[in-house]
Order: structure tokens, then C-alpha cells, then sequence
């Protein structure tokens, strides 16, 4: 049946609702579950710690590449075939993953994940906006977003669990009842729905520009600051790979035929504009999620758990508020509720920057829970600028696209953050640490109570580098946050690119 079937309902389309949600759950854990399990794969499968960090890398530049395929592949072989395929292989790869014997098998079962991952996150949304009639798909939207922010918090919460409680190979194990039950879902209630086909010549140069380019841009962000950026001359051949590779494949694809991404719907403003949109504020949002358990962890003594948790409270009001918000797109302007998402998200980094050494677990996840507000009003809003008015056969596209240039986003975000954090450490570092040199005035005095009770000059110097550390991180940190809340602000403008009114032809409509 092609893309002219009636809409879900009742029962059927909550169950797909459920299915497509999981399956992009699902693999949006699986971009962090790994990451606290790195030590443990270390030991294990006898590489050093930083080796095993290939298996973050791996599975993010396999993804980065598949995304930008997807809406090919499902235009030559039909979205509902492509994502079950998607899951079947994901799910195979997970529990070959959680059985290889060495490092290298690992390595290449990871790369088979992500290759096959990149395929379920822009197909999951494509197919849940088309199974809802055009007065709701406000609502898919939401649901679809709300898998994206939860899941990168909760995955190295479950993770550590399962590495303390089980074995690092039950972080891969724990996807194979979860994805057989989606594949089975989706062929079932969806496989009736299967969207046309269209055999066009295989794009082969743009396909080889995309693993190039993509590949090395994905290296470059995971391992730059690892390798002290431009300081390294492989992460300056990588920047010229990417860089060189890019321009080509640019250039490729506007005047290729038959292109492997069509890269022309950068020419409609709201998609542009939706798409700049969500992708920066993915950037700067993502930056703080990393930035803030990093610090929780190096500096205040949380485990990677409570971290997390301090983290997790986002999830509460975007639980609570993204049904009314999706309910609502088709009455307010996307641009309105995308605006206040942003001025939400400045308010909570402007309160972040007022942490002190001693805030507690309400004082840190107080913001958060503010943020949540914000996370219901940015996704839905955004995808709904981005895709809405898209025909069905540029709807997978245009998924890929956008969700290619978030994620990217995310690991710029990401990468920067904790590099200018290390950087502004630094510079406050040596500011503060100028007070207690030997020659300083003010020494005695600030050591004195510490050789009072006690300790030597040197064990009392100690303690005051360390104290300074503590407080550097912080002001460092705070920095962050107060450049994320201006920054916030600035987006504002970005929404309001787009054209309105954005009533007319529905997300996915015909």
C-alpha cells in the first residue's frame, strides 16, 4: 500500500507508538550506556583504557554516516523495511557485541551497531509522523522527542548499574528482548504501509564523500581534546580530511543526478531555519548535560548514579507538558513556543552560574527541573518548522538531515565544553594560585589555621592547591554556564527566520 492509507488509531496506534518510541530510545542509550563501562572492557579484553574508548568512537562515526543514508535507503527499499531490518541487525550486533571474545571483534560488532543505528532515529520519527492525522502529529513529535533528551541521561545511570550489579556485556544484552519486541511490532502493525520504491542509480561518489568526510569530522570531535586539538598533527589531517571531503561533497551533491542526500532542502527557509534551530540549541543543551555530571563527578564527589540523577529531573515537567504542547501546535505559532523554550533554557544556565562549592542536591537539580519546561516547548515545535509541508518522499530526507546536523551538533557541543572548561580552569587556576605562593604576604595568614591544626607547610600548601582546584573547576564551569544563557538568548533571533504561517500542508502530509 502506498503513502495514501488512512491514519492509526485507538489501540493499533498506541502500540506503534510504543514500538517506534523504544526502538529510538534504544539507540539513543546506546550513544552513552557504553561510556561508563570503558574501564571495565579495558580490564576485561586487555587493551589500555584509552584503546577501549574506540568503542564510543566507533559506534559514533558508523552512526554520524548511516544517518545521512537513511532517507536514501528507505526511498530504495521503503521506510518500514528499512527501520525492521534496522532493528533486527541493531539487535543482532548488540548481543554479538556483549559475546566477542577480544577487543578487535568487539570493535567491528560496534561499528555494525552503529551503521545500522544511525538508520532508526530519523525512520522511527518519519514513520510515527505518518501514522497520526495531522491535528496530532504535534503529539508524535513530542513523544519522539522526549526519547532524545531522556535517554543520553539515563544511559550511563543503567549503565554503571549493570556493570556494578551484572557484567559490562549485559549493557548490550538488555537490547535484544527490547528489539526483537520492536521489529516484531513494526513489521506487524505497519508492515500493510510499506511506502513506494524507487530504484535510482546508486550514488557512489557521495556515498564515498560521506564516509570520508563524516568519518573524519566524528574522529576529530570524539578525539580532539583527548589529543590537545590542533596541537596534533593527526587531528590537523583529519580537520583537512573533513574539511576538503565536505566542500567535494557539496559540490557533488547539487549537481548529481541522482543524490544519495538531498541537499536541496536547505533551499526552503523553514527547513533551514528549523534545522539551524534545533541544532544549536542541541549543541549548547548537550554541552551542559556533559559539562554538568563532569563536574558532579571530578569535583563534588558524586558517583556517575547520582549524578545522573541530579541531572534527571529535566524529564519530570518535559514529561508532564510535552502531550499539551504537542496538542497545541496546530493553534499556536511553533516560533512562540520554540522562543520561550530558548528564554527557559537561558533562565536555567543564568541560575546554574550562581552554584557555589557547597550547593546541595536541591540546589543542583532545582534548575534542571526548570529546564524540563523548556524541553517540552523545543523539540516538537522545531522538527514541526523543520518537516512540516515536507512530501511524503522527502520526508525520510529531510528526518536524515535534520537529525544528522543535531547529532553533529551535540558532539561540537560537547567536545568544545569540556575543552574551554579545562582551559578557563586554568586561567583561574593561576589567577587564584598567586595568593599562595612562597613570597605571597597573604601565605601566613592563609595557612596559618591549617599548621595550627596540625599539618606541615607542604601538606597545608597541598590542601590549599587542592581547595583552589575545586574552586577553579566551579568558576570554570560557571563561565560555561553564563556564555550558554547569552547564547540561549541569541537562538531566539534564529526561530524567528522562519516563515509562517505554519498551518498548511501537514508533517508528512499529502
Amino acid at each position: 500500500m502506498d503513502a495514501e492509507q488512512t491514519f492509526l488509531s485507538g489501540r493499533v496506534l498506541a502500540l506503534v507508538t510504543v514500538a517506534l518510541a523504544l526502538g529510538n530510545f534504544m539507540e539513543v542509550l546506546d550513544t552513552t550506556i557504553a561510556n561508563v563501562a570503558v574501564p571495565h572492557i579495558a580490564g576485561d579484553l586487555g587493551v589500555s583504557p584509552t584503546q577501549a574508548t574506540w568503542v564510543i568512537t566507533s559506534y559514533a562515526v558508523a552512526n554520524a554516516i548511516s544517518v545521512l543514508l537513511s532517507g536514501w535507503l528507505a526511498q530504495r527499499f521503503g521506510q518500514v523495511r528499512v527501520f525492521v531490518t534496522a532493528v533486527l541487525l541493531f539487535t543482532t550486533a548488540s548481543w554479538l557485541c556483549g559475546m566477542a571474545p577480544t577487543f578487535a571483534v568487539l570493535l567491528a560488532f560496534r561499528v555494525m551497531q552503529g551503521a545500522v543505528s544511525g538508520l532508526m532515529v530519523p525512520l522511527s520519527q518519519t514513520l510515527l509522523l505518518s501514522s497520526y492525522p495531522q491535528k496530532k502529529q504535534g503529539i508524535a513529535l513530542a513523544i519522539w522527542g522526549m526519547t532524545i533528551v531522556v535517554a543520553p541521561v539515563l544511559g550511563p545511570i543503567l549503565g554503571g548499574w549493570i556493570t556494578d550489579q551484572f557484567t559490562w556485556p549485559w549493557i548490550f544484552y538488555i537490547n535484544v528482548p527490547v528489539g526483537l519486541g520492536v521489529a516484531y511490532l513494526t513489521h506487524r502493525l505497519l508492515a500493510h504501509r510499506e511506502t513506494p520504491i524507487r530504484r535510482s542509480p546508486v550514488d557512489t561518489v557521495g556515498l564515498s564523500l560521506i564516509v570520508v568526510w563524516v568519518g573524519a569530522l566524528q574522529i576529530l570531535l570524539d578525539k580532539g581534546n583527548e589529543l590537545d586539538w590542533f596541537d596534533s598533527p593527526f587531528i590537523d589531517i583529519l580537520a583537512v580530511v573533513a574539511a576538503l571531503g565536505l566542500a567535494l561533497f557539496i559540490v557533488w551533491e547539487l549537481t548529481e543526478a541522482h543524490p544519495i542526500v538531498d541537499l536541496r532542502l536547505f533551499l526552503l527557509r523553514n527547513f533551514s531555519a528549523g534545522t539551524l534551530s534545533v541544532s544549536l540549541g542541541f549543541a549548547i543543551f548537550f554541552g551542559n548535560v556533559v559539562l554538568l555530571p563532569l563536574w558532579l563527578q571530578t569535583q563534588m564527589g558524586y558517583t556517575s548514579t547520582w549524578a545522573g540523577l541530579v541531572v534527571a529531573p529535566y524529564g519530570v515537567l518535559a514529561f508532564l507538558l510535552s502531550p499539551a504542547v504537542g496538542r497545541n501546535l496546530q493553534r499556536v505559532d511553533p516560533r512562540v513556543f520554540a522562543s520561550v523554550a530558548f528564554a527557559i533554557f537561558a533562565a536555567a544556565s543564568f541560575w546554574r552560574a550562581g552554584f557555589t562549592p557547597d550547593a546541595d542536591y536541591r540546589s543542583l537539580a532545582l534548575p534542571q527541573l526548570l529546564q524540563g519546561a523548556g524541553i517540552a516547548m523545543y523539540f516538537a515545535p522545531l522538527m514541526a518548522i523543520s518537516l512540516g509541508g515536507l512530501p511524503p518522499e522527502r520526508m525520510a530526507f529531510g528526518s536524515g538531515l535534520a537529525n544528522f546536523f543535531r547529532t553533529t551538533a551535540g558532539s561540537f557541543g560537547a567536545s568544545l565544553v569540556t575543552t574551554f572548561w579545562e582551559r578557563r580552569e586554568a586561567v583561574h587556576h593561576n589567577q587564584l594560585i598567586e595568593s599562595i605562593h612562597p613570597f605571597s604576604a597573604q601565605l601566613p595568614q592563609t595557612i596559618g589555621p591549617l599548621q595550627q591544626a596540625g599539618l606541615t607547610s607542604q601538606q597545608a600548601l597541598g590542601q590549599m592547591s587542592a581547595a583552589l582546584t575545586h574552586q577553579s573547576t566551579l568558576l570554570a564551569a560557571t563561565d560555561l554556564f553564563w556564555a550558554s544563557g547569552w547564547l540561549f538568548l541569541l537562538l531566539i533571533v534564529s526561530v524567528w527566520w522562519a516563515k509562517g504561517p505554519f498551518g498548511g500542508a501537514p508533517v508528512g502530509g499529502h
